[in-house]
């Protein structure tokens, strides 16, 4: 028969949940299902803030905090500063003062553990009296790797870690691969009519989406570190590749500009970093350069080198209802593709949204092990 609840285990839990099972005779295992959802619900708030500041902190993590009192009242909440201010633990702790004390913090990331540009984060819960932690995923940084939890655990604080876990992997993968693999994490945005043109064969292609899509397209540079294209693009397009209709922000953050090869004297993308050879090495380059996102925009030359070196993350495809009406138009990819549908090459739709009359599609290639299920099954 389960234990009834107790003082000692009912204290560690907010009175709100606590008062309303135990009072009842209650078991630790009701008490335990229902703090479960309370976690899930402080924790979506926490990924809220930290949506609100996607594009503002980078190379730093975006980061929520909110800290609950024992009555399960939100008492404070926090977001990362931009480089320099405040992470999300420390704003959350401002804004919940002596309220602090005795409270529960719901962090979307492992706190840091080290003195950077600002203190330490767990030494900052442990200070101001913090009881509990509860933490979505730990932090691959280096400089981190599970030192957060094991600081607040070493102070008597009761750590619980998983709490939307895919949830906050999902929104903060970008710093999650730069930090694990020390290459940025590629989008490869491209723009296509029904019948797979990029542009037409006098190589014009403005434009094949709609005003909303392409408002899309200036928040995913908002959310990128730097942006990529080849010189051939530069010379053709002439793309400026800045933030300009991001409507979060009044003066958006603006991404590193990166040519392959040289860009004309002039161009409108100066600025920029002009970078050539294996695309492996542009990748570290720029991933010591501490960019965590990097959007390649074409033209179709690049985007088949980064498609058939595997080096894309994420595909991000605007979709027009239009036709070019023949085979001469700019295809998404140059050069011959696979010789056999044996040989195809296959992704895992993540999303499809609507942009006015286009149609935004994300996907994502298969891992090894996902590739091998799908073989199994079609077996």
């Amino acid at each position: 028969m389960p234990w009834r609840c107790s003082g000692a285990r009912a204290r560690t839990e907010h009175a709100v949940v606590r008062d309303h099972f135990c009072e009842r005779g209650a078991t630790v295992n009701d008490l335990e299902l229902a703090t479960a959802g309370s976690d899930e619900t402080y924790m979506k708030r926490a990924v809220e803030l930290a949506q609100g500041v996607r594009t503002t902190t980078s190379p730093n993590p975006w980061v929520g905090c909110v800290i609950v009192s024992d009555a399960g009242e939100i008492v404070g909440e926090g977001a990362t500063a931009p480089v320099g201010g405040p992470h999300a633990e420390a704003a959350a702790l401002a804004a919940a003062g002596e309220a602090a004390r005795d409270s529960s913090a719901y962090v979307t990331l492992e706190p840091c553990s080290h003195r950077g540009r600002t203190p330490p984060c767990a030494d900052a819960l442990i200070a101001a009296g913090v009881t509990r932690v509860v933490v979505a995923i730990g932090d691959p940084d280096e400089k981190v790797a599970g030192g957060g939890l094991r600081a607040l655990r070493a102070a008597g604080l009761e750590v619980s870690t998983g709490v939307l876990a895919d949830k906050v992997t999902d929104q903060l993968r970008p710093y999650l691969v730069q930090r694990t693999r020390g290459r940025p994490y590629v989008v490869l945005k491209l723009a296509v009519t029904l019948d797979g043109r990029t542009a037409a064969p006098d190589g014009s292609s403005r434009w094949i989406t709609g005003a909303e899509a392409r408002r899309d397209v200036h928040r995913l540079r908002a959310e990128s570190d730097a942006v990529l294209v080849g010189a051939g693009t530069v010379r053709l397009d002439d793309p400026e590749l800045t933030v300009r209709d991001d409507q979060g922000a009044s003066e958006p953050r603006q991404p590193l500009r990166v040519v392959l090869g040289h860009a004309p004297e002039g161009a409108r993308v100066h600025p920029a970093l002009e970078i050539e050879g294996d695309l492996g090495h542009v990748l570290d380059e720029l991933g010591r350069r501490g960019v965590l996102q990097l959007l390649v925009e074409g033209g179709a030359d690049v985007a088949t080198q980064f498609h058939h070196l595997g080096l894309v993350d994420r595909y991000v495809l605007y979709l027009a209802p239009a036709f070019l009406g023949g085979d001469d138009g700019r295809p998404v990819f140059s050069g011959p593709g696979v010789a056999t549908m044996s040989s195809i090459w296959r992704g895992r739709l993540v999303s499809v949204r609507r942009l006015g009359d286009d149609l935004r599609i994300d996907l994502e290639p298969f891992t090894d092990q996902q590739q091998e299920e799908k073989g199994a099954l079609s077996t």
